[in-house]
Order: structure tokens, then sequence, then C-alpha cells
């Protein structure tokens, strides 16, 4: 019999600690320094052009404006520049989820020769900077005849998004037991039925993940738009077309920020779309 008016004390309820509370504080401050700039770009794209570049600048506007929006839809042939950008970032994430996804089996199913060379090569290839392979890829894209073509964009990215692929849905497809695979192939199925119908559904969260980064890389790139698009401006990308507000006398940091608010629209519709699927394909490569 317990004492008359004093409160039930719950096992296994959690209390609250001092500790976590500061925890949840500093990640909630690491977010908001972290979101600070896309505030400002979209906040700078609604300023009046005089509030822009003001000396005193203020996290706020009182009279917000849609005409540096206007400008950046008034610019000639910005819907090809978007369609461009949607097709290279379409494109290499397409062709690097199938590419990575049948290396990935290939290296962790089969055992063939140079296969760990393979593999450190594919680790190596991850660490060289982009910068210092864009003049060697300038002269292999002249060779080929791509200069001034979209398949200048969309080979060095495909290029370099697959090692990180290869390597993040290695660990997805060693995760499925062997056992699996057998039981399918006494089941009947052959491996192009156990390859697509069962392994691919499995590691799918894994081939969410690795296009997200393929996708913010392919269309944010303005390097080898700008080295491999010389002469032909119908192949610009969205990048390029920053370009326009950048004048001599004196920058449109108003059509800056609003394009660059455009450009990032996409970006954030493509990750809430995957959101679900990018955690569980993060959290599966962490377990691995």
């Amino acid at each position: 019999m317990r004492p008359a008016g004093r409160p039930v004390r719950r096992p296994g309820r959690l209390v609250r600690r001092p500790g976590r509370a500061v925890a949840e504080a500093v990640t909630l401050l690491i977010a908001l320094v972290v979101s600070f700039p896309l505030y400002w770009m979209v906040l700078s794209a609604l300023k009046p052009a005089g509030e822009i570049q003001s000396a005193e600048p203020r996290p706020w506007t009182l009279r917000p404006s849609l005409d540096s929006f206007r400008r950046v839809f008034e610019q000639q042939d910005f819907g090809r520049y978007f369609l461009n950008s949607l097709f290279v970032a379409g494109s290499v994430v397409v062709a690097s989820a199938l590419i990575a996804f049948l290396a990935a089996t290939a290296v962790t199913r089969f055992r063939f020769r140079f296969r760990t060379t393979l593999l450190i090569m594919f680790l190596v290839a991850q660490m060289v900077p982009v910068e210092a392979l864009t003049i060697p890829l300038f002269f292999l894209m002249r060779d080929l005849g791509q200069l001034n073509t979209l398949g200048a964009l969309i080979l060095p990215h495909l290029a370099f998004s697959l090692p990180f692929a290869i390597w993040m849905l290695r660990g997805f497809v060693k995760a499925v037991p062997e056992a699996l695979e057998e039981a399918a192939y006494l089941d009947g199925a052959s491996r192009a039925r156990f390859l697509w119908g069962i392994l691919f559904p499995l590691v799918f969260p894994g081939l969410v993940a690795t296009s997200v980064f393929s996708f913010i890389s392919a269309w944010n790139d303005f390097l080898f738009a700008k080295s491999f698009l010389i002469s032909d401006v119908s192949q610009s990308t969205l990048p390029m077309a920053l370009l326009v507000f950048f004048k001599p006398d004196e920058n449109d940091w108003g059509g800056i920020m609003a394009a660059s608010t455009v450009m990032t629209v996409p970006v954030l519709v493509f990750f809430v779309l995957v959101q679900r699927r990018l955690v569980s394909g993060l959290g599966g490569a962490v377990k691995d």
C-alpha cells in the first residue's frame, strides 16, 4: 500500500537531463548558423535595389519586391538554361545509379584478379581535386568532339560520381545475405531476376543517397560549364546564366540572389522527395 497523496513513479520513464537540453540548444544554434546564408540569399532577392547595398544592412525588409525575380525570368533563354541543367543532372543521376549498382554488385559478389587494386583506384580517384583535372579533361573532350555540348558536362560528372557511389553501394550489396541469393536460384530465379527483382529493391535506399550527391554536384556545376561550353550559348546551364548579372560597372546583386534562389528550389524539392529514403540509406551505410 502506498501512502495517500504520494505521486506514482512510473518505471522506465525518461528524465530530461540538463546535458541533453544543452546539446539540443547547441544543435539548434548550429542549424541557425548553417541556414542563415540561405535566409540572407532569399532576403536579398526580395529587397528593393536601395536596401541591398545599404550602409546599414538589416536582416529584414519592410518593402519586399519581386523585381529581381522579374529580371531573372525576363532573361533570354532562361528556360532553356533550366532544362539544360535538369537534363545534365538527371542524366548523371540515372546513369551513375545504374552503373554503380552493377559495379558494386560485381566487386562484392564476384572474385576476380586485381579486384583489390580496382577498389583502391576508386579511393585514389576521390582524392584527386577536380581543379587539377580540368585542363586534361578539356583536351579529352576536345579530342572526343564533345566541346560545346552537354555531353562535356555529363561525362566528367559521371566519372567523378561513380567512385563514391560504388563504394557506398558496396556496403548495401554486401549486407544482403548470400543465402537469399542461393534461395532465389533454388526457386528457379535467373541471375537477372535476382539482380533486378530482389537485390535492386533492397539496395534502393543506398541508390537514393548517392543520387542526392550526384544531383547536387551536377546541378551546381560552374567549373566544367565555364571550361567546356565556350561558344555555344544555347548549351549553357543555370550557373552560367548568373554571369549575366555580373557587370563591369556595377553587379546586379538582386538578380544574382534571385537567380541563386531559383537554382536552389529544384535541389530542395528533390531533397524533400527523397528525404525518407536518404535517411534510411545513410543509416544503412553507417551500420555497415
